[in-house]
């Protein structure tokens, strides 16, 4: 068989995957209760994460223009401060601020990700729209549009999740933010299937961002800000393709050039499943406390053990932890921690806190707080290891589990019980036990961050959710801005 000609100036057919893409964007039609159901507190939940985000100086730096006074008078505004920005700056802002904690929802796979992530764009871009149509006397959009974006941009980021393990290579999942964005914000702002094909190459002729900064011994704050960058590029990618810039059919398949030849070890990119709306009916929401998720059951089994524990921390001789092949490959981590990013991505970390205080919120991977003597002296006595039957049901379709489990072994040869759990309180499986939880979480954080009228209005919202849809979306966003 002879080799191909990668000589030839032919354009090729564009890659099926980007087609596929393109015609869900542009064509398929939502008509799941649940995944718009979901989608509303999603975009609730988001929004409580930003608002919690408030609170930390080193995310508040990140806001605002990128450029000193570079405002825009009729921009996009920016959840919980007076910003009003050009919706490429305005994307990064909201992305930033829903990510930055790590608690807003998370898909497990092949890949992993935070599909809210792209709330970022949509929300940017949805505001900025809205504000223009109503200067020229037309209907601006409505939030059922951005539950729609929504459910569409988390079915394409999950989906290429599922079978394509981006982070074997080494690449950021952000990647799977700027392709699902680039695709719906291009169709937000009017684009044409073709508009949306050209758009969506250029995300992925982008290549990705490492995952050097997720990871010891480089572990560090970008990886708050990474997909607010993502959100940022999606924006740009796809206002350059509404000024007619043009794609490139192969950039995924294109011999010696393409992301597969160049990023993906020669693989080709799959869709396990037709797109639909399989990933927001699904997703992990994070509710009690921001911890990367695959240590999220392991941190509820310390709690359970806290009350047997706090008592006897010294008497402890050892800690087991078992968890799935990816939570022992990517956050199990000893030695020293050196700063906030480390921390919340140690599973040894997530779990010695409880342990000892019972909770853990993000205040608790500060400086300050880390600087307790007992959190590393449990570290230095925790074994983790991969137990099988977890990371087996973690890729099970029909279960997709995060099993963790814990025990406490004693000095005087005693021990505690085994405290295993397969789903945190976010999963599908325990969403009726889930959404009070998620609506004490946004109602705690939008009466921390807002004044008490300006809270009291935008917490009356959770009475009936569903009255949301009809909402324009400036006036929704309205309620969130200074």
């Amino acid at each position: 068989m002879s080799s191909p000609d990668i000589t030839a100036a032919q354009r090729p057919p564009v890659d099926d995957i980007i087609q596929q893409i393109a015609d869900y964007t542009c064509q398929h039609q939502i008509d799941s209760d649940l995944a718009y159901s979901t989608a509303r507190y999603c975009v609730l939940d988001s929004l409580a994460c930003a608002a919690l985000a408030m609170r930390f100086p080193e995310c508040v730096k990140l806001l605002g223009p990128l450029v000193p006074g570079a405002d825009l008078a009729q921009g996009c505004r920016v959840p919980g401060t007076a910003y009003r920005l050009d919706p490429v700056q305005g994307a990064f802002n909201i992305g930033v601020l829903i990510r930055y904690l790590d608690f807003n929802d998370t898909w497990l796979a092949a890949e992993w990700g935070h599909p809210s992530d792209n709330l970022g764009s949509i929300l940017a871009v949805a505001d900025y729209l809205s504000q223009q149509r109503r200067a020229l006397g037309e209907a601006p959009l409505t939030m059922r549009e951005v539950f729609t974006a929504a459910i569409k941009a988390h079915e394409i980021q999950g989906v290429l999740a599922l079978d394509n393990s981006f982070n074997r290579v080494g690449l950021d999942h952000v990647l799977l933010v700027r392709v699902a964005s680039t695709a719906v914000i291009t169709h937000m702002l009017g684009g044409s299937r073709d508009d949306v094909i050209n758009a969506v190459s250029n995300a992925w002729v982008d290549g990705g961002a490492l995952r050097t900064y997720r990871h010891a011994p480089n572990t560090g704050s970008r990886k708050s800000w990474a997909a607010g960058d993502a959100c940022r590029r999606a924006v740009t990618l796809a206002l350059l393709a509404q000024r007619g810039e043009m794609g490139y059919p192969s950039a995924l398949s294109a011999i010696t050039w393409g992301f597969q030849d160049v990023l993906f070890a020669g693989k080709p990119i799959t869709l396990q499943r037709e797109l639909g709306s399989y990933v927001m009916e699904n997703i992990l929401f994070k509710l009690s406390f921001p911890a990367e998720f695959h240590a999220q059951t392991a941190v509820e089994c310390a709690m359970m053990l806290h009350p047997q524990v706090k008592d006897r921390l010294d008497q402890i001789e050892r800690i087991v932890i078992e968890t799935q092949e990816a939570g022992n490959r990517i956050i199990n981590k000893t030695g020293p921690l050196d700063n906030y990013a480390d921390r919340d991505h140690c599973i040894q970390y997530m779990v010695a806190v409880p342990l000892i205080s019972g909770q853990l919120s993000a205040d608790s991977y500060s400086d300050a707080h880390a600087a307790d003597a007992r959190i590393d002296q449990l570290r230095d006595k925790m074994q983790v290891s991969e137990n099988p039957q977890f990371t087996k049901d973690y890729f099970d379709p029909d279960k997709r589990a995060i099993g963790n489990a814990v025990q406490i072994f004693y000095a005087d040869g005693s021990s505690s019980e085994r405290v295993a759990m397969d789903y945190p309180i976010g999963h599908r499986r325990r969403r009726d036990e889930g959404i009070p939880v998620l609506r004490s979480k946004f109602k705690q954080a939008i009466e921390q961050h807002y004044p008490a009228r300006q809270a009291q209005a935008i917490t009356a919202m959770l009475a009936q959710p569903e009255s949301l849809d009809d909402m324009p979306v400036d006036q929704f966003i309205s309620r969130f801005s200074f």
